[in-house]
């Protein structure tokens, strides 16, 4: 097939950005379609591995979630074409533009998941400031709230997860070890051993 335009030609917009903004933003939103994309594909795969007593709800909560990022990234391609910028589409190079990685191939415990989603959406909160902060200095108005209105879902979709990962739940003993659990919980909250490891330990009896 004949290329009409090559991946880095700068094609010019219609809404008045510099071509130094449009490419600099481009840069920008290109590595998070990239991440966005990784992500997305590992949202389905745990709506696909998920199973047990909770298997419904986290089977509809990962899908509700890669629903969400598909949209998004889908709003971040085409923003990349307004600003007269070819979005990145191949896998290979979309993996070296990432910011995050891909889990390992392999079905892994449910929490471990969930640990693996939390983290990366947490990744890609941190990175959305910074391009919201570089294109408020570059004026360019139109990236920034498409951004700040990424950036608002992913910080409750990671807000989301932590609720999930709690401790208090039914069918915990599926989803991780409890003591591998309260014993994460206790020395993230005390520092030491744990609270719940001293409680286990009986009572000393008083002396008369």
């Amino acid at each position: 097939m004949e290329k009409v335009r090559e991946k880095s030609e700068y094609e010019g917009n219609p809404v008045g950005l510099t071509k130094d903004t449009a490419t600099k933003m481009a840069a920008e939103l290109d590595r998070h379609l990239s991440s966005f994309i990784i992500l997305y594909n590992q949202y389905h795969k745990h709506h696909w591995l998920v199973e047990g007593p909770q298997f419904r709800d986290l089977h509809l909560f990962f899908e509700d979630h890669y629903t969400q990022i598909h949209e998004q990234y889908d709003a971040i391609a085409e923003r990349l074409t307004v600003m007269g910028i070819v979005p990145t589409c191949h896998p290979a190079r979309q993996i070296e533009l990432a910011y995050i990685e891909h889990e390992e191939e392999g079905e892994f415990r449910i929490r471990e998941m969930l640990q693996k989603d939390m983290e990366d959406e947490k990744t890609i909160a941190v990175e959305l400031r910074k391009s919201i902060k570089l294109a408020f200095e570059h004026d360019d108005f139109g990236t920034k709230s498409l951004l700040e209105g990424i950036l608002f879902k992913t910080e409750d979709r990671c807000h989301h997860i932590e609720h999930f990962l709690g401790e208090d739940g039914l069918s915990i003993g599926l989803i991780a070890k409890p003591e591998d659990i309260m014993e994460e919980d206790d020395k993230a909250s005390t520092g030491s051993k744990g609270l719940r490891a001293a409680a286990k330990k009986p009572a000393a009896k008083a002396k008369a």
